[in-house]
């Protein structure tokens, strides 16, 4: 493209591609950016197509040119710098944005978002109306994904429908996010059971740094979601600091709130299922990509996030005639 203002035409929530690279070097070439791996017998150049993706994140070995640099910005792409297998702790903390510099994002959104999170009631439901969509994504995605009810994950089975009207109703009663937190944990708990036992996942336990293949891929999968999650809070302009629900003084945890949205509908249950499978890290990642896309989950957070920050759910004495950031999921993706 000769005009380098072309390379944002495509929308971030169209944009199809997440890179995950190790052991290459990025480089400029030619107009293009691309990377190469060095083999015993040849180099091999491929090449990254920049307008069409989201974020690229550079694992072990990686290294990357000024020039790649100038040009993944100019294309408003995130660059994050990680552990090996997409699974950062990057200088024992979370993963580390590198974030296109841009005077030209809008203003709206982070404005908006600041009216309400200085209060803490308003807060607090913002952090509500998240969970509340959290939930009808996953009984709309386990719906209708025919891939998932062949590996025996149904939405209307009664434990999990149970579990996420419990759930549900303990939103409603939280009086603070400390309450939200807990409720959470029992909920993804019941729900990482659930997988297990739907594809005999024996004797599984939740463990960031053990090395069986659902916890590597638990741990995978959740980074592409920060990937999204982070790029969402980019292109709107809303700091990663001003959370609702992780706590008002880790810093980037709004990425985990914005990624919360999405895992338990995609990440969670196709972790076990290619785990099942014994996939490699490479054809998992091609999956929960894939369904990334066909489920749309980045239109899914920006419109999460551009109703909480345009039109905050109030307290429930001002909150008639206000629609809430749940309820506008449904037919998602073709006007933004």
């Amino acid at each position: 493209m000769d005009n380098l203002t072309d390379l944002k035409a495509i929308l971030h929530s169209k944009r199809a591609n997440i890179y995950y690279l190790e052991k290459c070097r990025v480089m400029q070439k030619d107009g293009r950016v691309l990377y190469l791996t060095e083999a015993k017998d040849e180099n091999l150049y491929w090449n990254i197509p920049i307008a069409n993706t989201t974020v690229v994140m550079l694992g072990t070995g990686t290294s990357i040119t000024q020039a790649a640099m100038r040009m993944l910005a100019s294309a408003g792409m995130l660059v994050g710098f990680c552990g090996g297998g997409g699974t950062p702790l990057f200088m024992g903390s979370e993963i580390e944005w590198l974030t296109p510099q841009s005077e030209y994002r809008p203003t709206e959104y982070v404005q908006g978002w600041l009216k309400f999170w200085f209060d803490d009631s308003q807060r607090l439901q913002v952090a509500k109306a998240f969970q509340q969509a959290r939930i009808d994504y996953i009984q709309q995605i386990w719906r209708k994904d025919r891939e998932l009810k062949a590996e025996n994950i149904f939405i209307d089975d009664s434990a999990i429908a149970s579990a996420l009207d419990s759930y549900r109703n303990g939103i409603a009663s939280a009086e603070k996010t400390g309450d939200l937190l807990q409720r959470e944990a029992l909920l993804t708990k019941q729900l990482y059971r659930y997988a297990a036992q739907a594809t005999q996942y024996s004797d599984f336990s939740r463990d960031h740094d053990a090395t069986d293949l659902a916890n590597g891929f638990l741990n995978h999968g959740n980074y592409l979601a920060y990937g999204l999650a982070a790029t969402t809070l980019w292109v709107l302009g809303i700091p990663h600091g001003f959370a609702v629900m992780h706590g008002k003084t880790r810093r980037g945890a709004l990425v985990f709130d914005v990624a919360d949205l999405i895992k338990d509908a995609i990440v969670l249950p196709w972790a076990f299922v290619c785990a099942k499978e014994t996939m490699t890290e490479q054809e998992f990642r091609q999956q929960i990509l894939q369904k990334f896309t066909e489920h749309k989950a980045l239109d899914f957070m920006f419109e999460q996030v551009k109703q909480a920050a345009l039109n905050p759910p109030l307290s429930a004495g001002d909150a008639e005639g206000r629609t809430a950031p749940g309820a506008v999921f449904e037919g998602l993706g073709e006007g933004k």
